[in-house]
């Protein structure tokens, strides 16, 4: 039988502003790495179901997946040197039925030409943005 019910797609227009240049995103140049959608809070990093390009990114020492680098954390995420990124494309966290997932594949920024004031949750603790800048050495911060 054909199901004819009317279905809402939710959907995120990219916005990186925070990118100064193309510089660092030839194929590539960014990594793929997974990110562990627990990690993240609903309501601040994914409100309307996506986490954000530009999102400052930390190994989780355990598994090797990624979550926001989170200063307060003790499963790596505290300490960005372990391996940090900045999501470099915007990725949906939650299902058609507005479940989060528990895993889904990303793009990791980690060198390039990027303005600090832009990125998503840039406005908080300052020494978690010095944190993630010293943990990325190949971005020029501006």
């Amino acid at each position: 039988m054909t199901n004819i019910a009317v279905e809402t797609t939710n959907f995120q227009v990219e916005k990186r502003g925070w990118l100064q240049s193309q510089h660092g995103t030839e194929p590539g140049a960014v990594a793929s790495i997974t990110l562990d959608i627990s990690t993240f809070t609903a309501g601040t990093h994914y409100p309307n179901g996506y986490i954000p390009s530009g999102t400052a990114l930390a190994k989780i020492t355990a598994t090797g997946l990624y979550g926001p680098y989170a200063a307060g954390a003790s499963d790596g995420r505290q300490t960005p040197a372990n391996g940090a990124f900045l999501l470099f494309s915007s990725v949906k966290a939650v299902n058609s039925q507005g479940t989060a997932l528990a895993k889904v594949g990303a793009a990791g920024f980690q060198h390039g030409f990027v303005e600090s004031a832009r990125l998503p949750f840039s406005s908080g603790d300052g020494a978690a943005v010095a944190a993630v800048k010293t943990a990325l050495p190949l971005i020029v911060w501006n």
